[in-house]
């Protein structure tokens, strides 16, 4: 268990009193950005989450983000991929490895010299209420949350809502329902690595009335709908989309049309 003042400065300057329980690499103070977003993604999300996750590991930041299914599993592969060291943030002591799919992505994380991180004991299990208490951690290691892909009432929002409390930059992927929420309400757009730097940087891309935010999983559907597919199965064949994604973009074409 570390005391507040074994904590990063980014934390100690919160005032931060619950205990943090670690395993692996202490806390450091550079660069850090979670990455965070839904646990049943789509192949597309989890593809620019370890896109992100790789990039930023490659120019020495820090990732960040809560070991789950889906985005979160992306992101700190990506950043292993990256060569750069991850934290994870379980909802679980740091002993008991959740999901358990995950166990060896843990592991290699900590051969990596990074870092598991809890905010309960060692014999934990995991249990739902410990997940939203633990996204005020993943918020707090970082100094920008990018949510790549996530629906309204996604566990990601607690981590924005944790975000805003803490100061911290947050930023979106456009396509989801959740992503396009924050974006609406002011978040940064980011749509490339090139856009996550300038959000950490302090220089954020944002989405305007003038140039909104495109659904790139609807932009899919349309191409193929216009290159001839018809019915759903045969778009999603097109595409490669899941059922779930192109479900969702639907309803986005019809009313632009």
């Amino acid at each position: 268990m570390l005391t507040p003042e074994q904590l990063p400065q980014r934390i100690q300057a919160l005032g931060w009193v619950p205990e943090v329980y670690l395993r692996g690499a202490p806390l450091a103070d550079g660069p850090a950005v979670a990455i965070v977003g839904a646990r049943a993604a789509s192949r597309v999300g989890m593809d620019r989450a370890h896109a992100l996750g790789r990039h930023l590991s490659a120019r020495g930041v820090h990732v960040v983000s809560g070991g789950a299914l889906g985005i979160d599993g992306a992101a700190h592969r990506g950043a292993l991929a990256g060569g750069g060291s991850t934290t994870v943030v379980l909802g679980s002591g740091v002993d008991m490895l959740y999901p358990v799919r995950h166990a060896p992505m843990f592991r290699e994380v900590l051969g990596r010299g990074g870092t598991l991180a809890a905010l309960v004991p060692d014999g934990t299990a995991p249990r739902r209420p410990l997940f939203p208490q633990r996204n005020r951690l993943i918020a707090a290691l970082a100094d920008l949350v990018i949510v790549v892909e996530a629906e309204l009432a996604s566990g990601s929002m607690s981590t924005v809502a944790a975000a805003n409390s803490f100061g911290r930059a947050v930023a979106a992927w456009p396509g989801s329902a959740g992503c396009d929420r924050l974006l609406a309400g002011g978040a940064a757009i980011v749509e490339s690595s090139g856009d996550a730097d300038r959000a950490l940087a302090g220089d954020p891309r944002r989405a305007t009335a003038a140039a909104p935010a495109i659904d790139p999983i609807a932009q899919q559907v349309c191409e193929a709908i216009a290159a001839g597919a018809s019915g759903l199965d045969d778009i999603i064949r097109h595409t490669g989309l899941t059922v779930r994604a192109v479900l969702r973009a639907l309803p986005m074409i019809e009313r632009k049309q």
